[in-house]
């Protein structure tokens, strides 16, 4: 795949310090130019001001020039206006205002994680010690950006600029209701949904395992409560680990581990899943406020309006 991966994500914030002071106790690592830094795949979040929160930018990684060729002469097909230099490709998806920019750059290379010796029935491998898992006492700091999910107010528009735009491809899809779409070989890299209103979801941030996706939540949540808004689970598509937090702002962020991996289109096929299992496999149940934000009605009244 010519495309191989979110290279970073814009979000707009009215509140851009505590926003950067929440994702810095997440994890990433800030800079003085305003970027937030993952460990392997450097400067991947920047918070800007903005009236409401909204997904500004999302940054894509390419090959060379060649796939910035592609990415361009598939955009104009469906009619969508392009600006091209040598470095990148930049294109505003109409239905939700969010600007794309495919960018030549290197592939991100990741030290493979040693997993702990997992003990199982029959299968006893770690004997007269406890895991490493319960011994760890560095803080959790996410690997990369994995994905970003956006509401649109028209799903089939937004969807067919990712797909039939810029290329990705897609993985498995909610029946009418939403579609999970990679640019690697990762299960996903954008979920879009249908929506009464443009926003932005969640952004999901990889992790190493289990256990440093439950480490990560607990440490957030051990002195603000409020933020815990789902978890700890496994879901159905991606079959990944979550636990989902909300940010000052009303975004939700994820630690993810163990997501599914697609090498070869020709061997994955997507499914076209219906009602709970879109969502989980196991863990409690979404709350409603996962499935509607409790500040839609406010993004209503006060949204990016596509010109």
């Amino acid at each position: 795949m010519a495309l191989h991966g979110l290279a970073a994500i814009t979000i707009g914030v009215p509140d851009v310090a505590a926003t950067t002071a929440y994702y810095t106790e997440f994890g990433l690592t800030p800079s003085d130019d305003g970027w937030l830094s993952t460990v392997d795949g450097g400067r991947q979040l920047r918070i800007v001001p903005a009236p409401t929160r909204r997904l500004v930018e999302v940054a894509v990684r390419a090959d060379d020039a060649d796939d910035l060729g592609a990415v361009a002469s598939r955009l104009a097909g469906i009619d969508i206006s392009v600006d091209k230099n040598v470095e990148s490709v930049t294109a505003v998806e109409p239905a939700t205002g969010v600007r794309a920019v495919v960018r030549i750059a290197p592939r991100i290379a990741q030290e493979p994680t040693i997993p702990p010796p997992f003990n199982a029935p029959g299968h006893v491998v770690r004997v007269g010690a406890r895991t490493p898992g319960i011994l760890r006492t560095n803080k959790v700091k996410p690997r990369k950006l994995g994905h970003v999910v956006i509401g649109s107010t028209d799903y089939g528009a937004t969807r067919r600029f990712f797909t039939d735009g810029l290329g990705f491809k897609l993985s498995d899809e909610m029946k009418h209701e939403g579609a999970f779409l990679r640019c690697s070989t990762d299960h996903h890299n954008v979920l879009v949904l249908k929506a009464p209103v443009t926003y932005m979801h969640h952004s999901s941030w990889q992790v190493d395992d289990i256990d440093e996706v439950g480490r990560g939540a607990s440490a957030m949540l051990e002195e603000h409560p409020e933020r815990h808004v789902w978890g700890l689970g496994r879901h159905h598509a991606g079959s990944n680990f979550f636990w989902y937090l909300k940010d000052p702002a009303g975004n939700f962020s994820e630690y993810y581990s163990d997501m599914d991996c697609i090498v070869e289109d020709a061997v994955w096929k997507p499914e076209v899943l219906e009602g709970a299992k879109g969502l989980f496999n196991w863990g409690p149940k979404p709350p409603p406020s996962f499935i509607k934000p409790e500040d839609l009605a406010e993004l209503m009244t006060g949204s990016h309006q596509p010109g």
